[in-house]
């Protein structure tokens, strides 16, 4: 079993900075592949990035340059910082853990990022 928990979300200004935490406890956390996903209002639930166990990285292209993901395997915890926010980036943020041998996933249960002026 692994347990999620985000936290850093709230409202910021277009052009602002949030930094969103996920802490994972249950599990050898240095084993999971870690994604962000989003789920704006009426729209469907997408991948923001993903790092793997040694660190590699994946972003969806509409945060390239702007987010980054990272993760600190000594403190069971994954980061996305956001730069240069802007009103579509408006979303509910999960934490999702992939398990790999297990093919087992874990979702987080999300937490508001709110980019408005």
């Amino acid at each position: 079993q692994v347990q999620l928990v985000e936290s850093g979300g709230g409202l910021v200004q277009p052009g602002g900075s949030l930094r969103l935490s996920c802490a994972a406890s249950g599990s050898a956390f240095s084993f999971l592949i870690m994604s962000w996903y989003r789920q704006a209002p009426g729209k469907q639930r997408e991948l923001v990035t993903r790092i793997t166990q040694d660190g590699g990285t994946g972003y969806a292209d509409s945060v390239k340059g702007r987010f980054t993901v990272s993760r600190d395997n000594a403190k069971n915890t994954v980061y996305l910082q956001m730069n240069s926010l802007k009103p579509e980036d408006t979303a509910v943020y999960y934490c999702y853990a992939f398990v790999p041998g297990a093919s087992t996933i874990y979702w987080g249960p999300g937490t508001q990022v709110t980019v408005s002026s």
